[in-house]
């Protein structure tokens, strides 16, 4: 098979392939140096033994624990050839293309005479169709192609694009089959990318069966919505959402202007996302969600902002930058790298988050090497193998940069070397240095975004003397030829920015140049939970003090004037509180490098005795009781935490209503779940029904015994309705777990929201 990949005649920027921009700066250089180690450190033949047990072949090693003995076993491969890919794609190591060959080489025998291929079987994919309960098995087959991609054109390998090509071939097969009806069954559930890599697949192939099935991925009424500028994305699962379109964006980059609805589609939502929902951070979503637009301060939380939204995010910014040059995509991308990206590594073991909490109090806790293999552990194998792939980007002789990173570029095309050394967010300048490969001198367009943050006169000298420039769409443009050793330093003054909560206009955070600030709160009872399968969250059993008094003036008026209430030390990057009842006690630094401590980034600035502050005592008063009374939860339509939960049912399906997720069933169907009790003391469960299902019976059992047949309302109303039922003990029998189980009479009946079994309230 000879076959080149397709690249469509438009203006777009181009990037630089990952090996001619090398990073130089500490802090890069040690996360992309952890990176590779634990890649090194994998025994690929515990990756592999799903897929070689699933083809009846005997397994080589022992398949690793975690999610990676669970049915969404081989994403952790797919993220794992992408990874290795790009890091290959970095080094030319020798070791590192060893193994990606053996990786496809193994693969390609454990792929079936169909096309199929995977670490679970076939019948996963049935159960979605059947409206079986079953852990995302298109979202992992998404990594498997995209891995097999990432191979392909790092190394140009023939095994992986044969094997590859061939597993499309059986997706195209399988989706030619589906009905209007099926596909919407099948886009109900987690899908990842799949339609991003198969589009992908056909850039490679040009085979128009490929482009069919990745086009049965796209999901239109939403992208309908979207491309209109409305914003549907309340309770949506935010990390099945953004890859959408990512694949509608690479549909309109596969086939051209025809396309455009998808372009202005992918562009809409990420003004909507990054507008509507995301934090100062870049983060979006709680508990994997979106909430309603513009609500951000109620809903932080200890499993706030997905790394993994973070990840998507910034490969679709990245993309609609490229497309279109303009400088919020650079902007926002910078946010999201340097305080969501680089926040989520251990600097010193180079393990990753899941959730990074917006709520005060809460710490960081990262992966294990080899135990958990979360989505974001996959995810952060790429975004670590990967940091100098934004930086730069080109067309003809003109140079865009877009970051202020300490590295070398070899821009071949032009015969000239560019190293830049920057001091910040340390000072406020940052050193280009033009090395010409013949000495010559070179007619460039170095054009240099001038970044939201900055606060004062930018300063340019070139070759130590003032220079004047253009200003051109947010970036400062230099049009010279250039002399080899021609040096140009750019000053970007920085000054501390306060960022507010749309729904609670004095719920702040700090920000100095592109840096997110937060302040340590130590170390006190750093106690970890679980939730979902296999994660881990921080706990907050103590009183946190989340809020800030001002001394001798209003919340407004030491806002207004914040720079001279929060002051940075003269030599570090150190800030600390003025005129407020925390001077002696905060301090704020960059919140990337905050690894060991509780933290605060969004602080309250409140009226000593006001009414808000009253209110805001006891709406954490409440939800304090309500999480010290709750004995175990389940979020109800959201497949790992339901799949931790032992999940059971016939003719059921989740969706979002309303912005609560929930699980339906059909009449005649059924769900339940199991679910920890207290078998010595008394035990309440808290059920959300949807009163537009109005006049329907719920029959709820306890280890098979009716326990409440509740019939909602006969009047329609759009309200959730919350429930408590005190369970007898006689139904608990002294066990520790019981099953629960939900039964609708005749018509579709369902729950939403969080499935509790708590102890009773007492105020």
């Amino acid at each position: 098979m000879n076959i080149q990949e397709a690249t469509l005649q438009r203006d777009d920027l181009l990037d630089f392939g990952l090996e001619r921009v090398v990073l130089t700066g500490a802090y890069h250089v040690n996360a992309f140096a952890k990176e590779l180690d634990y890649l090194k450190s994998y025994n690929i033949d515990r990756l592999l033994a799903g897929f070689r047990t699933n083809r009846g072949l005997e397994p080589k090693a022992e398949i690793y624990p975690g999610w990676e003995n669970t049915e969404i076993r081989g994403h952790t491969l797919g993220h794992y050839l992408t990874a290795l890919s790009q890091a290959y794609a970095n080094t030319k190591d020798p070791v590192l293309l060893e193994k990606l060959a053996y990786l496809s080489s193994e693969l390609a025998q454990c792929q079936f005479e169909s096309g199929y291929l995977s670490a679970f079987p076939e019948k996963l994919i049935d159960n979605v169709e059947n409206r079986q309960p079953a852990w995302v098995p298109w979202y992992t087959m998404h990594k498997i192609i995209a891995g097999l991609i990432s191979v392909y054109r790092a190394t140009g390998s023939k095994v992986a694009l044969d094997t590859v090509v061939r597993l499309g071939d059986w997706v195209a097969s399988r989706t030619s089959r589906w009905s209007d009806e099926l596909q919407a069954t099948v886009l109900a559930v987690e899908y990842g990318g799949m339609n991003d890599c198969l589009y992908d697949l056909y850039k490679i192939t040009g085979d128009a069966k490929h482009l069919d099935a990745a086009h049965k991925f796209d999901e239109l009424p939403l992208f309908e919505a979207t491309a209109q500028g409305r914003d549907i994305l309340k309770g949506k699962h935010a990390n099945t959402t953004i890859p959408k379109f990512l694949g509608a964006l690479n549909r309109y980059l596969a086939i051209g202007e025809s396309e455009v609805f998808y372009l202005e589609a992918a562009k809409q939502f990420w003004d909507i996302v990054v507008y509507n929902h995301s934090y100062m951070t870049g983060g979006n979503s709680e508990s994997e969600h979106f909430g309603e637009p513009n609500t951000l301060n109620s809903r932080r939380s200890d499993i706030t902002c997905e790394t993994c939204n973070s990840y998507n995010m910034l490969k679709l910014t990245r993309e609609l930058f490229k497309l279109t040059k303009d400088r919020k995509y650079a902007d926002f991308y910078e946010t999201n790298y340097v305080n969501a990206i680089l926040s989520s590594q251990n600097p010193e073991t180079g393990m990753t988050m899941y959730f990074q909490p917006m709520a005060t109090g809460y710490f960081k806790i990262y992966s294990s090497p080899f135990e958990h293999f979360w989505c974001c552990t996959g995810t952060g194998m790429e975004s670590f193998t990967k940091l100098n792939d934004s930086i730069y980007f080109h067309k003809g002789n003109e140079l865009f940069v877009n970051q202020y990173v300490s590295s070398t570029l070899q821009w071949s095309e032009q015969g000239v070397r560019v190293t830049q050394n920057s001091g910040i967010p340390e000072s406020d300048q940052t050193t280009f240095t033009v090395e010409t490969d013949d000495g010559q001198a070179k007619p460039l367009k170095l054009s240099l975004r001038v970044p939201y943050w900055v606060r004062g006169d930018i300063a340019l000298k070139l070759n130590g003397v003032a220079a004047a420039a253009e200003l051109v769409d947010g970036y400062i443009v230099i049009n010279r030829a250039w002399s080899h050793g021609d040096t140009l330093e750019l000053t970007l003054p920085m000054k501390l920015i306060v960022s507010r909560l749309p729904d609670n206009r004095n719920v702040v955070g700090f920000q100095y140049g592109p840096v997110v600030l937060s302040a340590a709160l130590g170390t006190e009872d750093m106690t970890q939970a679980s939730t979902g399968i296999m994660v881990r969250v921080p706990t907050r059993r103590m009183l946190v003090k989340d809020f800030i008094i001002p001394t001798d003036m209003t919340p407004e008026e030491w806002l207004e004037g914040a720079g001279q209430h929060v002051v940075k030390d003269a030599d570090s990057l150190t800030f600390r509180l003025r005129n407020t009842d925390e001077d002696d006690r905060l301090i704020f630094t960059p919140h990337y490098k905050q690894h060991h401590e509780r933290y605060g980034i969004y602080w309250n600035i409140v009226e000593a005795g006001s009414d808000e502050l009253k209110r805001h005592l006891e709406r954490g008063r409440w939800e304090q009781l309500v999480k010290d009374a709750t004995i175990d939860s389940v979020q109800v339509g959201n497949d790992q935490y339901e799949l931790q939960h032992e999940i059971k049912g016939e003719e059921t399906f989740s969706g979002a209503w309303d912005g609560q997720n929930g699980r339906l069933a059909h009449g005649g169907g059924w769900f339940s779940y199991k679910l920890n009790v207290d078998p010595a003391g008394d035990n309440v469960l808290q059920v959300m029904y949807f009163a537009l299902n109005r006049d329907r019976v719920m029959n709820i059992y306890v280890n098979d015994r009716l326990f409440v047949s509740e019939r909602s309302g006969p009047e329609w109303r759009r309200e959730f309705d919350t429930k408590h039922y005190p369970i007898p003990d006689e139904l608990i029998g002294g066990k520790s777990q019981v099953e629960i189980k939900f039964v609708p009479e005749e018509q579709t009946n369902g729950i939403y929201g969080i499935l509790r079994t708590m102890k009773p309230i007492e105020e």
